[in-house]
């Protein structure tokens, strides 16, 4: 193995362990399991948890901050392994743009719960909230517009240069039952706005982003596992190489 190639590897697995430590990261709103929030999580939405005004707002953000860094860094390790396969590529910068977001997603908290607090609720309705509120809401759009172009697109890359199979065989039920779970959560936010109660939105908010994050764990193993993309040249090579004749068939 050259040094190229050695130094590949090694990047491939650094960018291997921080995807799957910022999928976990992603995954800390299971702690108002053990811990009490004060916030029913059928109905809130999943950043009420790191409201300015809840108790334990300050852990919340700390791990969304935490969770897009890590994918952030992931994203943009494993950016030069992709072998110039250009769907990989757009993936992998999606999958930035997805880690940007959340990072930034972080700095820009709700003020209140707006699910859980009817005075928060008519406050934001009459546009008396901060502007982070407005902020917050491009922020994660912004996040997930990438994580969806992600899915999308490293399964494809999976599919197309025949790589990462485990990710070429589940992606696709990934894509479509995040794709599901993305209109459950815009429909609620929709009624939810329009006054007709919440629909579950904290459920469907909550399946939403636990997809995203067993994605990017998914994708961890396969890149753990299978390493970088050969070079085109070492391609090329592997394909002009000589096979070795068969046994017992020797010159006559």
């Amino acid at each position: 193995m050259t040094r190229t190639r050695r130094s590949a590897a090694a990047r491939s697995r650094a960018a291997a362990t921080l995807l799957l430590l910022g999928a976990a990261a992603y995954t800390a709103w299971v702690l108002e399991v053990v811990l009490a929030t004060g916030l029913d999580p059928v109905q809130a939405y999943v950043s009420e948890l790191a409201a300015a005004d809840q108790p334990l707002g300050g852990l919340f953000r700390a791990t969304d901050l935490l969770a897009g860094l890590l994918v952030l860094a992931g994203a943009v390790t494993a950016l030069p392994t992709t072998g110039r396969r250009p769907w990989a590529t757009a993936g992998w910068a999606a999958l930035a743009l997805f880690g940007a977001a959340t990072a930034v997603d972080s700095r820009l908290p709700l003020s209140c719960a707006p699910t859980s607090d009817p005075a928060c609720a008519a406050r934001e309705t009459a546009g008396l909230v901060p502007a982070t509120h407005t902020a917050h809401a491009i922020s994660s759009s912004c996040a997930m517009v990438g994580a969806l172009a992600a899915l999308v697109l490293l399964t494809f890359a999976a599919r197309r240069y025949d790589r990462w199979p485990p990710l070429g065989r589940l992606g696709p039920a990934l894509v479509l039952a995040e794709l599901a779970a993305t209109l459950w959560t815009l429909a609620s936010v929709a009624a939810f706005g329009a006054g007709r109660g919440t629909w579950a939105l904290g459920a469907g908010q909550r399946l939403q982003v636990l997809l995203v994050a067993l994605y990017i764990a998914l994708l961890a193993v396969c890149v753990a596992r299978s390493g970088p993309a050969p070079a085109a040249g070492e391609r090329a090579s592997a394909k002009q190489a000589p096979q070795e004749p068969a046994a017992g068939r020797g010159d006559r």
